[in-house]
């Protein structure tokens, strides 16, 4: 299933929501019509929390079904929401680029990195999220979590993405790569949607022909 919306007037929704096949982290303040939308298309539980007392969820976790990874400024009390759900494998991410949603795109199969992300956390997310996990790019872009969208049965994105990079995430991802946009050509679709195996909500600007190839990508015909 698929949906434009915009939270709270705002056609980036990737930046404000993190979801997998079970659930989906958004902050408090989202109207209550929004929310629904969310259970309905993605067919998710929702999970109120902010991080650090910010509101942009997508920006500041990155998870799949195994595990999450959270902002280092995350507080106690917003840490015991995120582990209410993944137990123990939660990572508070202390890298220089802890912004963990705009730096690591995972599935149940991969995950990639900002490239200049260090050793030992590379270590610590794979151990957490139970998956390879490789330094990389996608279209030059080192914020590889706001350049593509990735679940376990397609990944969108940057139009822009060389030859190489996408061969490298389809052996890593274990998915077909398909480029696009959202938001009347936004090349940014990490930022402009939110999407699980489920379904996809997108920016409502986001034109048919875009939702016609979110649609493909990820597999969602019929959904």
């Amino acid at each position: 299933m698929l949906k434009r919306l915009d939270f709270n007037s705002n056609p980036y929704v990737g930046v404000f929501c993190r979801a997998n096949d079970d659930i989906a982290f958004v902050h408090p303040f989202l109207q209550d019509k929004e929310k629904e939308a969310i259970r309905e298309v993605l067919k998710v539980k929702i999970i109120e929390t902010t991080v650090g007392g910010s509101t942009v969820m997508g920006s500041l976790i990155a998870l799949n079904s195994s595990g999450a990874v959270v902002a280092d400024f995350v507080g106690d009390e917003e840490l015991d929401v995120i582990k209410n759900f993944f137990g123990d494998n939660v990572l508070v991410i202390k890298d220089k680029f802890n912004a963990a949603g705009n730096n690591i795109l995972a599935n149940d199969y991969g995950a990639i990195v900002h490239p200049m992300m260090g050793d030992e956390t590379i270590k610590d997310i794979k151990g957490v999220m139970d998956v390879e996990v490789e330094r990389g790019t996608i279209a030059g872009i080192k914020t590889v979590g706001m350049a593509a969208v990735v679940t376990n049965r397609g990944m969108l994105c940057h139009p822009k993405i060389e030859d190489d990079e996408k061969r490298n995430l389809e052996e890593l991802f274990s998915v077909p790569v398909s480029i696009g946009t959202v938001n009347h050509g936004v090349p940014y679709v990490g930022a402009g949607m939110v999407a699980n195996g489920k379904g996809a909500i997108m920016g409502s600007k986001t034109t048919g022909i875009e939702m016609g190839r979110i649609e493909d990508a990820l597999d969602l015909i019929g959904e």
